[in-house]
């Protein structure tokens, strides 16, 4: 090997290299051929990478040194942002709290600051990191907008003017409200709530003038949800909400038709919700999806 002694960590060292330049699973068979034909091409690579080119410690670790973690057996891409996620979540990181800088994190993960740095923009898109210019990179709200514009796009896309898209949203948006029924009829049960009794009331104001009220609308449905305590279906429901108000203005639907039957459910929800009574309450969801799925069966 020209002078460059095949040790085990040496050994090891050139495993972690084709491991990181080769996105595609190796085989323990296959990493043994290619160093059995390719070992002088590896040790003088790994000499130059030390800036020694004629001594055997230039070759990789020493027996006493860690050798680099070896990346999973695919895009590297994607093996960076993963570890970046990993090390978000073994450090206990919250939304808001600091990133190490790039070269540190860099170090850290034992990878380049150009993989970092293309990880750290791929997790922005998805609200898990936030990089702030001047400032560093942040851990994101961890919100669910990214699937939310993602489902607004694919639903439009889909609708194809057939309506079978926003039924399904819409049966979504129903399955999650029925599925909450038990959980809020037990924490509303004997309470005064006359914030969402106050929205009731402006929704129906609103609906016998014929208007629409989607400020109303949503948030009722956030804070009736915010009291059942479970955040991740709270996200869920806005979120289907959202994808179904940004799709139907595209489907040219009468959405004034049953306006009043929409609002008065909602109150009905309310009331069952208040009294504990689970049944009332899922049937008032279903009233409350009424007027819509007739006018898509009309269609």
């Amino acid at each position: 090997m020209r002078g460059v002694k095949q040790t085990a960590a040496y050994q090891q060292y050139c495993r972690n290299h084709i491991r990181n330049y080769f996105s595609t699973e190796l085989t323990e068979r296959v990493i043994d051929a290619f160093l059995s034909d390719n070992r002088d091409n590896f040790g003088c690579m790994s000499k130059m990478r030390a800036g020694d080119p004629g001594t055997d410690t230039a070759a990789g670790p020493s027996a006493g040194q860690a050798s680099p973690r070896p990346q999973p057996a695919r895009n590297r891409k994607d093996a960076t942002s993963e570890a970046i996620k990993r090390f978000i979540l073994d450090n206990r990181l919250r939304p808001g709290d600091p990133l190490p800088g790039e070269t540190s994190l860099a170090e850290t993960l034992d990878v380049s600051r150009s993989s970092v740095r293309e990880a750290l923009r791929r997790l922005e898109a998805l609200d898990i990191v936030v990089v702030r210019r001047g400032s560093g990179s942040f851990v994101g709200a961890l919100s669910m907008s990214p699937l939310v514009e993602a489902l607004v796009f694919r639903t439009t896309l889909s609708a194809g003017g057939d309506l079978a898209t926003l039924r399904e949203v819409i049966q979504v948006r129903r399955f999650l409200d029925l599925g909450m029924s038990e959980a809020l009829c037990g924490r509303l049960r004997g309470t005064s709530q006359p914030g969402l009794t106050a929205l009731v009331h402006s929704m129906v104001d609103s609906a016998e003038k014929g208007e629409t009220f989607t400020d109303a609308d949503l948030a009722f449905h956030d804070g009736l949800l915010a009291l059942a305590g479970n955040e991740v279906v709270r996200q869920l429901v806005s979120s289907f909400w959202r994808i179904h108000q940004a799709v139907v203005p595209t489907l040219g639907l009468a959405v004034h038709e049953g306006l009043v039957q929409t609002a008065h459910a909602h109150g009905d929800m309310l009331e069952a919700a208040m009294a504990g009574d689970v049944r009332a309450y899922e049937r008032a969801v279903c009233d409350h999806y009424l007027p819509l799925e007739t006018i898509l069966d009309n269609r």
